[in-house]
């Protein structure tokens, strides 16, 4: 597995568990061979990308552009899954909000994002209670709870 986390906004060394989400939400999906990155932006750029790719002009929490979508793209063996973008100022609105940790709110987009790039949605309410149970037991599992 290979995953770079870009330090565009704000990133620090408190993030570091996020390996450990990562590496969780992959063993559960029984995906070994990855290369993936994460990359943390402002409101500005997380609504540009939100208005360029979505047709939706405002800001979002996290956004994922996942390389395969009927096809598995490969590079020597490994699967390339895409890039994840990441609204840190979202991330703190939202943990103040929802009422839990930063640690809490970041997990959970890291997951949600790393799903949709393994092929996981929310279109339909069948779609989201499959993708959201999952986030819930990837969480659980390793004690980052509500």
């Amino acid at each position: 597995m290979k995953y770079h986390i870009n330090n565009t906004y704000g990133y620090t060394e408190k993030y570091n568990y996020l390996n450990k989400v990562i590496q969780n939400t992959l063993k559960s999906e029984k995906v070994k061979k990855v290369i993936f990155s994460i990359t943390f932006v402002g409101e500005e750029e997380i609504k540009y990308l939100n208005k360029t790719y979505r047709d939706i002009n405002k800001v979002t929490d996290v956004i994922s552009f996942a390389f395969e979508d009927k096809t598995t793209v490969l590079k020597k063996e490994i699967r390339v899954l895409g890039d994840i973008f990441i609204c840190i100022p979202r991330m703190k609105e939202q943990a103040i909000t929802y009422g839990h940790s930063e640690k809490r709110e970041l997990s959970f987009l890291v997951v949600h994002g790393l799903l949709h790039l393994l092929g996981y949605d929310h279109q339909n309410q069948e779609e989201e209670k499959i993708m959201f149970e999952k986030q819930e037991r990837i969480l659980n599992a390793i004690h980052i709870l509500r």
